[in-house]
């Protein structure tokens, strides 16, 4: 491959795992990132820290953090549906920062924000809601699901015409020691829908990357199956790296930090350097697979700059061993 590659290829480069010129990253400052964030704005999937959204959920800030969680949910009840407020997503409002995006981006991996399928379908009914609908209103929920699957596809479409290169959703699927839902149900509601908004981006050319955080090696293998590109993974002791690798590495990309929540916040400076090396080991190829970032809420993590600059400071010296230069 060329050494000049630019930001956007050398990621595109490791996702197809097709040997990038060194690792794709998305560091902070003078550490160097290949991403330009882009999209929606305002995101019709914003998460408020206060007040109401776009489709009715009332938010409210948690003590001592920026980060909100909804307090009253506008589908209380199924009757509730027929008088939701569904946001447009095509609305023109939404589109005026996209034009001038490619050329902002400056060579960098423009990736989109999309709207969420499954955490905007507990906002909007509440998560415990929303798990026992999965059992006894399955159609309602696969409705609904629905509406934002196809809103999403209208998505895809409008980023095309810009230059979008890839999608990221924001789903946590796990809790520490497995998935939120049983599996089988997943598969039966929630691989489907993905399935469609992975196909119709790949059909114009767009890549498919997901957030999930906790347990999920359950589904991995089904978005793999489906067209998932990387994952985005901020936590993998609760997997282990060593099971990552014996089932996925060279399989998908893994978009990923060291541990936020036990290396990053307790380790040492060598455990922090050791565990970076095991993840590039145990994740990453020579081809592919492996992208280093950093947790961009270090201080809701409780995240050192000390540790930071460390992570990110070994990550380049590995990528100088691997590649060169």
């Amino acid at each position: 491959m060329d050494g000049m590659m630019d930001g956007r290829e050398t990621v595109r480069a490791s996702l197809y795992f097709q040997t990038p010129s060194r690792f794709a990253r998305d560091l902070p400052g003078e550490h160097g990132s290949d991403f330009y964030n882009c999209g929606m704005n305002p995101s019709p999937d914003d998460r408020q820290t206060n007040g109401t959204d776009e489709w009715g959920c009332v938010w409210a800030t948690l003590a001592d953090t920026h980060l909100g969680e909804v307090q009253s949910y506008p589908l209380k009840t199924w009757d509730d549906l027929p008088r939701l407020s569904i946001p447009d997503f095509l609305s023109d409002h939404r589109w005026e920062g996209m034009q001038a995006a490619r050329a902002k981006a400056n060579g960098r991996y423009m990736l989109g924000n999309i709207c969420s399928l499954y955490e905007r379908l507990h906002f909007l009914r509440g998560l415990e809601n929303l798990w026992c609908d999965i059992l006894e209103e399955p159609e309602r929920v696969s409705a609904l699901l629905d509406i934002l699957v196809e809103s999403n596809i209208k998505v895809v479409r409008r980023y095309a015409r810009y230059g979008v290169d890839g999608i990221m959703f924001t789903d946590d699927w796990g809790l520490q020691d497995r998935l939120m839902i049983r599996p089988a149900l997943w598969r039966e509601i929630w691989k489907p829908a993905y399935r469609r908004v992975f196909d119709a981006a790949h059909s114009e050319g767009i890549d498919c990357w997901m957030h999930s955080c906790g347990y999920i090696v359950d589904i991995l293998d089904d978005l793999i199956e489906i067209g998932l590109n990387a994952v985005h993974m901020d936590q993998q002791e609760n997997m282990g790296l060593d099971n990552l690798c014996a089932r996925f590495r060279g399989r998908i990309n893994f978009f990923a930090c060291v541990d936020i929540q036990k290396t990053m916040v307790t380790g040492s400076p060598d455990e922090i350097r050791a565990y970076a090396r095991k993840m590039a080991a145990c994740l990453g190829t020579k081809e592919g697979g492996f992208i280093p970032r950093w947790y961009t809420d270090p201080v809701g993590a409780g995240h050192k700059q000390e540790s930071i600059d460390i992570m990110c400071e070994e990550f380049l010296k590995i990528d100088r061993e691997i590649y060169g230069g």
